[in-house]
């Protein structure tokens, strides 16, 4: 027997056709499934994005734009949502792009860029915003007291991604406690502090510095200077320099407080101020002195955190004519100091002339009278001394006639001489 030979049937031509057509139909739908391209987008909240998809092999199809709620904007150019921040600003073939501006956290999200042929393809374009931080606040919990301890808050209410919060002072970062909280698609940021503050703390400059990537390594500061609320001091600035009746007198009280005292008064201790007294401000004004207004006065300031006084003695000399020696003062007399009226110093005591003028002439006076008891004293013995050598003489001669006429006398008395 004889093989049998089978032959296979040949393709017809309207079969070989039929399976062309399906292979373009596949490298159409291949080369259409990637026929859009979106690109994503970041954007600073207020300002202005740009979304772009790109075509491939576009045939004329109907493309469309939707926002995150699926709203749809533009439908092959033409607006379908009325928002004018949306702008449809180039349409062609190969790029379709939008514009929106003043962006806000509340556009974030998915942009669909949509193709309608034979089977919807579409690519979303994510926008993300960024929210940089305004220049943080400072809270202060309760007012600052000399000696107590102060707490100070910095918030930056509105960031994306959070802002990073830190205390400086006087170059030195202080520690503080950081909390977050979420405020809508952004956080709110805050650093607490809580420091102790003495009187020399009024004034001191603080700041908080807010650090964000957006900033591009600049920073947003808020300044602040501590206000330390204390009770006063009071001290009388004296004048330079003595006091004499006849001169005027200006008493200054210094007052350093926080809140300053609004009132200041002078008074008199145990006794009534004089009547040329006058008080302008912190000023006491005496025209005219005498001794009358000796006394003490004082200087009372207060506020709410307590009071303080001073006290000055004035002390009134007499008047002293340029002709007449100014008085001896107390030794180490107490004075102000010319240039620091704050400090002490020791005044020499001073001798007037004419005590000095009293000692010399006493001094002479009594060598004179030295001098002349002395020679009186001097001349009166020498005139005794000759007054018994002249009566010596006489008896020096009487011995010598009796011891001549042979130791006899008329009255027959013996008498003895000492030679």
């Amino acid at each position: 027997m004889r093989p049998v030979r089978r032959s296979l049937p040949l393709p017809s031509a309207s079969s070989a056709l039929a399976v062309g057509l399906r292979v373009l139909l596949l490298l159409s739908l291949c080369s259409r499934s990637q026929a859009v391209q979106a690109e994503n987008v970041t954007v600073l909240e207020g300002g202005m994005a740009q979304i772009s998809c790109r075509l491939q092999n576009y045939d004329g199809s109907i493309v469309v734009i939707q926002n995150p709620r699926r709203q749809t904007l533009f439908f092959n150019g033409t607006r379908a949502l009325r928002d004018d921040r949306f702008q449809m600003v180039l349409f062609t073939p190969r790029l379709v792009r939008i514009t929106l501006t003043n962006v806000s956290v509340s556009d974030e999200g998915g942009y669909f860029c949509q193709l309608y042929t034979d089977d919807t393809h579409h690519q979303v374009a994510t926008l993300s915003v960024i929210v940089p931080p305004e220049t943080p606040s400072i809270e202060l919990k309760k007012e600052a007291v000399e000696g107590s301890e102060v707490e100070l808050t910095c918030l930056s209410p509105r960031s994306k991604p959070p802002a990073t919060l830190r205390w400086v002072r006087n170059g030195r970062e202080i520690p503080g406690v950081i909390s977050h909280q979420d405020n809508g698609k952004a956080v709110s940021v805050s650093n607490t502090i809580k420091i102790l503050v003495e009187r020399r703390d009024n004034g001191a400059a603080i700041n908080c510095e807010a650090s964000h990537p957006a900033l591009g390594g600049q920073k947003r500061v808020r300044h602040y200077r501590l206000d330390v609320h204390f009770a006063p001091t009071v001290r009388i600035i004296p004048p330079q320099g003595i006091l004499r009746e006849g001169d005027s007198l200006s008493l200054t009280c210094s007052v350093i407080g926080n809140p300053m005292p609004r009132n200041i008064l002078w008074s008199r201790v145990n006794d009534t101020m004089p009547d040329r007294a006058e008080q302008s401000g912190n000023i006491l004004l005496m025209s005219r002195l005498s001794q009358s207004h000796n006394g003490t006065y004082l200087c009372q300031a207060h506020n709410n955190y307590g009071r303080a006084a001073d006290h000055y003695t004035l002390l009134v000399y007499d008047y002293v004519s340029p002709s007449t020696s100014p008085p001896d003062f107390p030794k180490n007399r107490i004075a102000v100091h010319p240039t620091n009226p704050g400090a002490m110093v020791d005044v020499p005591s001073s001798v007037p002339y004419a005590v000095i003028g009293g000692v010399l002439a006493l001094l002479v006076f009594t060598v004179i009278c030295v001098l002349i008891v002395t020679i009186w004293c001097s001349v009166r013995q020498k005139g005794s001394y000759l007054t018994h050598e002249a009566s010596g003489m006489d008896e020096h001669g009487e011995v010598q006639e009796a011891f001549l006429n042979g130791n006899d006398s008329r009255d027959g008395t013996k008498k003895e001489y000492l030679l």
